[in-house]
């Protein structure tokens, strides 16, 4: 009853009469002042961790279950005659993140909450995020994500600091969201941002003036760097960030009576890729203003700083030009030459190692690198190849500073939240020991030759395939069988994740199936990500996808055997609903190149059996789960990276040698597509991958095409997918974002 009156003090009303919203907000005022009342965490030393993104997704439920109360909450909703998946649609997702690196700071966050560690993130409070995808015309359109506009979580907390930015000072302003752990205390992820910013400026799309800083600062993640405006203020954005978190860490510091000359007993910083890593000399700069000599705030820094890579690709490691720095960080250049001076000549001035290269571009990577204490990839192939390959003049000087961060995902998202019915049912079978240590699932392989355990976890893939299936037939318009194989490919558009390939293949199911080879059991296969507004190529295979949904969906020979969804402005809410239904996880990138991935492990946990290439953490599920219950094809990262330093592959001698592989490629450019889509954007597409392919598609194309036909083909054996899909789960454990925390912890944070 305590509940039901609560609820009804913030309604004013019955719970029955409310509409959707007025429950929404209502729930969200319960959550809120709930969570003022459960103590912040406390202790002797404090993590900030500082990430360009969080991909939190939306936070009624996941509060709700960390706070105990979902499920009460839901069985008062129901004996109102209204369902809490209603009210939770009413909450407008927080635009803060793109991909995995977002979605990773978040499970982090949760975890660290989770075990009561102080730790709080700090990030950039954008008004309209990455951008709101649309298609038209089969191809994708950007425009604003405008999620401030709706009753969130965010506080005003009136908290202010000056920035300078160039030759002018703006004041900050810190808005916070309570970071509630799961039965436990709560952190504070803050979100800086600027009071002068206006929206009206952005127009046709997401277009806008990119040097007006006093206005445009925080309105895009990642906006545009294709030109110089575009990249300065990328640079303005993550100094802003940085320059708020330090004067944010020296503030709470000084509240606490702590002395900045000993930092580095009380704070830990972990810098969430190069993103943050003006950090760096930003809190140089700031001790040596309280009068700590260069050297002296070097070493503390060093102590204080962690740096997370989260890639392989050269590209993504930030490099600004210094002149760029200079007109955006006048104040910081000094402090960036010193510390060159410092990395470089302590080491025979060895040019791989400058932080300012001979074409005066500052290496963000090789700052954080030289000034942190530690060095970590995320899975454990990742880490091998930054210490043997990409990052070895820093490793053969640094080799105590690497370590290897196997990444993780929050449970409580992606299982007890995004799959009631899986979870419940976990519970009746092994108990709820499993949702503070996940390894319990292991318990699981008990059942591993019961008939009625495996025909119910069945029965439960097939309900979640049929709330997928509602959601595209609501959001896509398209109609898809609940009894086909679920085939799904969700993440961010790029050439290495090789969402080509996949497209590829569905070509090549279209022609076998238009020759009268048919599966035997019909597939949908389900594309879902957003390509940078920028990345040409990206948007292509976009396109390309696209028309084949056309060409397939519309193809009376072909519809009832396969079926292609691109989903429409994929995010976490989509996530939740897909993942739950997937039974072929595809995890293709070209071997050497996923540093890890995330999504394959929110699969496996919900019981879909992994279609990949030996790279990122497939090689660790592979390793869990056994050969038999993963599906692994292509050349390995020690033969790719051999291609690359030989520079012998070359996608047009596959193209000419290989039947199959031409008609595919040609099929692009043929008559089908090219009446249905942009043949421009179709002949690009086709001549980068037989003139360029640089993430080497057509060198693992046959062996997919093989591979994914035997998993197929194994689905028919339902006896043995049931347990190859029940070791999944019970194996996923490990990837707990609870056991990654804890590693860190244990091995460069120590909190406790």
């Amino acid at each position: 009853m305590a509940l039901e009156n609560e609820m009804t003090e913030y309604l004013k009303k019955p719970i029955g009469e409310a509409s959707d919203k007025e429950l929404y907000e209502a729930m969200t005022d319960l959550v809120r002042n709930r969570a003022e009342a459960i103590p912040k965490i406390s202790g002797k030393k404090k993590l900030y961790y500082i990430s360009a993104e969080f991909l939190i997704g939306k936070q009624l439920g996941k509060n709700l279950i960390n706070l105990g109360i979902y499920d009460e909450m839901d069985r008062l909703l129901k004996a109102n005659g209204r369902n809490i998946d209603d009210i939770e649609k009413q909450e407008q997702e927080p635009s803060l993140g793109n991909g995995g690196l977002g979605r990773l700071a978040a499970c982090f966050l949760d975890s660290i909450a989770t075990l009561n560690m102080e730790g709080d993130g700090v990030g950039l409070n954008y008004h309209f995020g990455l951008f709101k995808q649309q298609f038209r015309d089969h191809k994708q359109y950007e425009i604003p994500d405008e999620w401030l506009s709706a009753k969130n979580m965010l506080k005003d907390t009136g908290v202010q600091f000056p920035v300078r930015l160039g030759n002018k000072t703006y004041m900050s302003r810190m808005y916070d969201m309570d970071v509630i752990g799961y039965k436990g205390g709560k952190n504070t992820l803050h979100l800086f941002d600027l009071d002068t910013i206006d929206e009206s400026i952005v127009h046709d799309g997401i277009a806008f003036d990119k040097t007006d800083i006093e206005k445009n600062l925080t309105l895009f993640l990642y906006p545009d760097d294709s030109d110089k405006d575009g990249q300065l203020l990328r640079i303005y954005q993550q100094y802003f960030m940085v320059a708020n978190a330090a004067q944010l860490i020296l503030k709470e510091e000084k509240e606490k009576g702590h002395s900045i000359r000993h930092l580095d007993q009380y704070v830990c910083i972990q810098i969430n890729d190069t993103h943050p890593s003006l950090i760096i000399p930003e809190l140089i700069r700031l001790l040596i203003e309280d009068g700590v000599p260069m050297k002296r705030a070097a070493d503390i820094v060093i102590n204080v700083c962690g740096y997370t890579n989260h890639t392989i690709l050269a590209e993504a490691l930030e490099k600004w030009p210094l002149d760029y720095l200079m007109k955006v960080v006048p104040h910081l250049v000094p402090i960036i030459s010193g510390l060159d001076y410092a990395g470089y000549c302590a080491f025979n001035a060895n040019p791989d190692l400058a932080i300012i290269d001979d074409e005066n571009r500052v290496h963000m990577a090789r700052m954080d690198m030289h000034f942190s204490h530690s060095i970590n990839g995320v899975a454990a192939l990742h880490t091998e190849i930054l210490k043997h390959q990409e990052l070895k003049p820093f490793y053969n000087v640094y080799a105590s500073k690497f370590n290897n961060k196997t990444n993780g995902i929050t449970f409580r998202r992606f299982l007890m939240h995004s799959n009631h019915e899986l979870s419940e049912y976990i519970d009746q079978l092994i108990g709820e020991g499993w949702k503070s240590d996940a390894t319990h699932l292991e318990e699981l392989l008990r059942y591993y030759n019961d008939e009625n355990v495996l025909d119910h976890l069945v029965q439960i893939k097939y309900n979640n395939k049929v709330r997928c299936a509602k959601l595209i037939k609501e959001r896509e318009g398209i109609d898809v069988d609940p009894n086909s194989i679920f085939d799904v490919q969700i993440k961010r558009m790029h050439e290495y994740k090789r969402q080509q390939m996949n497209a590829l293949w569905v070509i090549y199911k279209y022609l076998q199936i238009k020759r009268g080879q048919k599966p035997q059991t019909p597939v949908t296969v389900i594309f879902g990500g957003k390509a940078a507004p920028a990345y040409i190529m990206a948007k292509n295979i976009i396109h390309l996808i696209l028309c084949l949904q056309e060409l397939v969906n519309n193809d009376p020979d072909v519809a009832p055997w396969m079926k292609v969804v691109m989903i429409t402005n994929y995010n976490v809410h989509k996530a939740e609903i897909l993942v739950p239904a997937c039974d072929i996880s595809e995890q293709i990138s070209l071997a050497s190149k996923e540093a890890s991935g995330t999504g394959n492990m929110k699969f496996m946990l919900n019981g879909a059996i992994t279609l990949g290439t030996a790279d990122g953490a497939n090689v660790e599920i592979r390793n869990l789960v056994g050969n038999d219950n993963i599906y692994i094809f292509g050349k390995t990262s020690d033969e790719v990276i051999g291609l690359y330093n030989s520079r012998g592959y070359h996608a047009v001698d596959y193209y000419n040698r290989s039947h199959s592989i031409h008609e595919i490629i040609d099929f692009i450019t043929g008559p089908e597509l090219s009446a249905i889509g942009d043949v421009n954007m179709l002949g690009a597409l086709r001549d980068n991958l037989i003139n360029k392919d640089w993430f080497m598609t057509l060198l693992d194309i046959e062996s997919y095409c093989a591979v994914k036909e035997t998993a197929m083909y194994d689905y028919e054996n339902r006896a043995w997918w049931k347990r190859k899909s029940l070791v999944n789960t019970a194996k996923a454990g490990f990837f707990s974002s609870d056991r990654t925390i804890n590693d860190y912890n244990w091995d460069i944070w120590h909190l406790k």
